[in-house]
């Protein structure tokens, strides 16, 4: 269970950074055999200098990349898995290309970029890795044929350039990225929606049980920087104009997110179900926040939200 709300995590956190500069699509269902690729990103037309914002994530997107987070070390059978989705993706790009009587670019093939909190040196060396000039330490790539990199997260140094990136480690590298987030200047463009994102994590995880070290420690380390946010939050709303626009900003964005992952839980939902949902208040937003990790059908939306309407 808590797997999967770490992989929710990384999908709306990928998705938030990399939506100004491009399509991203998360949980993207490919051909054949059922497959889904964490997140597809095309950049846009117009290459955009703003992506050196997101540091060596900027890098990675600089064209049209696949990204599959791992919350646990990514084995080489997962690894496999990824490289075959990349191939299915190129050759439905062939195959549309030839239809269309078009030359496919080289530059049109998404590049995969395996994001893996630790990597062993034996993962690292059966897939006979190579770290290219100009790169970090901690990014390995494959033959150039396979279009294809490991990144080992927790090799990545201590830079402002991979905070973007370590922010999807664990343990300790995690949480030291999370607090060089939360020392980053409140105009930054990426601070507060990234700390909503990883509250929301903390809400979602703390309602399970069983939690390993790792998900107790981030609970704890979290939970001052939450309160800290919020008091500050509520200093700032004295302004009564500057709360109320804080506080529908805040209730859009949480609109927003809950929305997303109702999609990638249950597949798109109508219309008539999102003005339902945007209906709500913030606190009924928080509890659906926790209550969608049990839906697995639309009817179960639709009963949790007549509940809330009776």
């Amino acid at each position: 269970m808590t797997r999967f709300v770490h992989d929710e995590f990384a999908k709306d956190y990928l998705e938030e950074l990399l939506k100004p500069y491009g399509e991203v699509k998360s949980s993207s269902k490919i051909s054949g055999e059922i497959k889904e690729i964490d997140v597809l990103f095309t950049p846009l037309a117009q290459q955009n200098s703003n992506l050196e914002v997101l540091g060596l994530l900027g890098r990675f997107t600089e064209f049209p990349a696949i990204l599959e987070p791992f919350r646990n070390a990514a084995s080489g059978d997962e690894i496999c898995d990824c490289i075959q989705k990349l191939l299915e993706v190129k050759a439905l790009l062939r195959r549309d290309a030839k239809a269309n009587k078009t030359k496919l670019q080289e530059s049109d093939i998404p590049k995969l970029w395996v994001l893996s909190p630790t990597a062993s040196p034996a993962l690292l060396s059966s897939f006979n890795v190579n770290q290219k000039s100009g790169w970090l330490p901690g990014v390995y790539f494959l033959g150039d044929a396979l279009r294809t990199a490991v990144v080992a997260i927790h090799q990545l140094p201590q830079t402002p350039e991979t905070l973007w990136l370590r922010i999807l480690g664990r343990g300790s590298v995690q949480s030291q990225a999370i607090v060089e987030l939360s020392k980053l200047p409140l105009n930054h463009p990426y601070k507060q929606a990234t700390l909503e994102l990883v509250y929301n994590l903390r809400q979602n995880l703390r309602v399970n049980q069983n939690l390993e070290s790792d998900d107790r420690e981030l609970i704890m380390r979290l939970e001052p920087l939450y309160q800290q946010d919020r008091e500050r939050a509520k200093l700032e709303g004295k302004q009564e104009g500057r709360q109320e626009g804080k506080q529908q900003g805040r209730q859009e964005g949480q609109q927003d997110l809950i929305i997303r992952q109702l999609n990638r839980r249950l597949g798109e939902i109508d219309a008539s179900l999102i003005e339902r949902v945007r209906g709500l208040s913030i606190e009924q937003l928080s509890i659906l926040g926790e209550a969608l990790l049990d839906f697995s059908v639309v009817a179960d939306l639709e009963a949790w939200l007549n509940q809330q309407a009776g």
